[in-house]
């Protein structure tokens, strides 16, 4: 027995800096405040301030797309600039812009605060995984990501567990308020453990003669690493922001499930990539990436399909269960998929460019929280069932579109002849 604790224990052993790891805790605080949001923002748009579903999922797309539009001059700046002051700065920006939610009571007012928020996100969102990679050493960047994605899960489920169980209790405006305005506490607290805990690390220069170019020009001209981000848009949307954005008003509306069931759909989904992240490296690092990216997208297709079985069925522990069963897929394919994208994005970027691809690589994520609430939200008006066929095709021609890029992109197994 002692063996097997021990064997288990060692597959969570990452090796990573004092710093890193202080980074993700502070990460997991942050995203404990976005967890008791995020399964809630349509619903308390909706419900309780009155906007129709699809001017709600316009609002979360402006968040979004304010961060998208934020993303790439950061990217430009963090490559001459500390990535840390731009994480506090962001931070603090978001803070403000979320507490701004808990008094809207216009469109206005919420697109206002979405924008700020929205901005905030894209300059620390950018910020963050840039100050992550410098601090660890090129074969930690995995492991990196890795903690990363566990402390997001484990914030998010804890944070969206806590949320639905508030909004089980008391579904009014003040239960709302008391969500929102303590997720604007969370990004202001990680602002703070920023500056007093975690050290800042020097951009990596070039001089202008480099052959290769310093600008965004050299990045477009990467044509592999565009297609990677492109046809990563499609997963994240399909395979992240619908199941985070789209699946709670769905499954209020269209299956017996309550907020405290929506909740608990989380809590699954965020508990198992939190138990099973870091495991899943040493599984995902035996993979060809293409093929990884190929196996993520089917794990998306399958489980958006076997959402609609939930809308046939009147009684909620059945629905609780069979979406509690898809939230566990999800999560499957969201182990892969990250563990492959955040470190195939740095390693094919040259040093001096980092902040711009990974500028780019949150753009995967920004553009794809944008376009999903947006698409999502107009579909649940006209035709919902669409959204989970609809999003299983368009996996599957991501993935396919990933798995012909073959020996284009860098990949250990190969290049290591491993």
């Amino acid at each position: 027995m002692n063996r097997r604790v021990s064997h288990l224990l060692a597959g969570w052993r990452t090796g990573l800096p004092r710093p890193v790891l202080i980074l993700q805790a502070g990460n997991a605080l942050n995203y404990f405040g976005y967890g008791l949001i995020l399964p809630f923002e349509i619903i308390y748009l909706h419900q309780i301030r009155g906007f129709s579903t699809s001017i709600a999922g316009l609002v979360l797309a402006a968040t979004q797309g304010t961060a998208a539009i934020a993303a790439p001059p950061t990217g430009a700046l963090l490559d001459r600039y500390s990535a840390k002051a731009i994480v506090v700065a962001g931070s603090l920006a978001s803070a403000l812009g979320y507490a701004g939610f808990a008094y809207v009571d216009r469109p206005w007012q919420a697109f206002a605060c979405a924008i700020v928020s929205g901005a905030g996100i894209g300059a620390a969102g950018t910020a963050n995984r840039t100050l992550t990679i410098r601090l660890v050493k090129r074969e930690q960047r995995t492991a990196a990501f890795a903690v990363n994605r566990v402390s997001g899960n484990f914030g998010i489920g804890s944070g969206a567990t806590v949320a639905g169980f508030i909004v089980a209790f008391a579904q009014r405006l003040s239960s709302f308020q008391t969500l929102y305005f303590f997720d604007a506490v969370t990004y202001a607290a990680f602002a703070l453990i920023v500056l007093a805990a975690v050290p800042s690390p020097r951009a990596e220069t070039v001089t202008a003669t480099d052959a290769n170019g310093t600008g965004f020009r050299a990045v477009a001209r990467d044509r592999p690493f565009l297609t990677v981000i492109a046809a990563n848009i499609v997963l994240v949307v399909v395979g992240h922001t619908f199941f985070s954005n789209i699946l709670p008003p769905f499954a209020k509306t269209h299956t017996p499930l309550g907020p405290a069931a929506i909740g608990i759909v989380f809590l699954v989904n965020t508990s198992f990539v939190v138990i099973a992240q870091i495991p899943a490296v040493r599984v995902v690092a035996r993979m060809r990436r293409t093929h990884a990216f190929a196996a993520a997208s089917a794990l998306f297709a399958v489980s958006l399909l076997a959402v609609l079985p939930a809308t046939l069925t009147h009684s909620e522990l059945a629905a609780t269960s069979l979406l509690a069963g898809v939230a566990i897929v999800f999560a499957i394919g969201e182990c892969v998929h990250t563990n492959v994208l955040g470190p195939l994005v740095a390693d094919m970027a040259p040093a001096h460019l980092l902040g711009r691809y990974l500028s780019l690589y949150g753009l995967t994520f920004t553009i794809s929280l944008a376009l999903g609430p947006a698409i999502g939200g107009l579909l649940l008006q006209t035709s919902p069932d669409a959204i989970w066929w609809g999003g299983a095709l368009a996996a599957v021609l991501a993935g396919a579109v990933l798995l012909r890029l073959g020996g284009r992109i860098p990949d250990p197994l190969r290049d290591f002849g491993r």
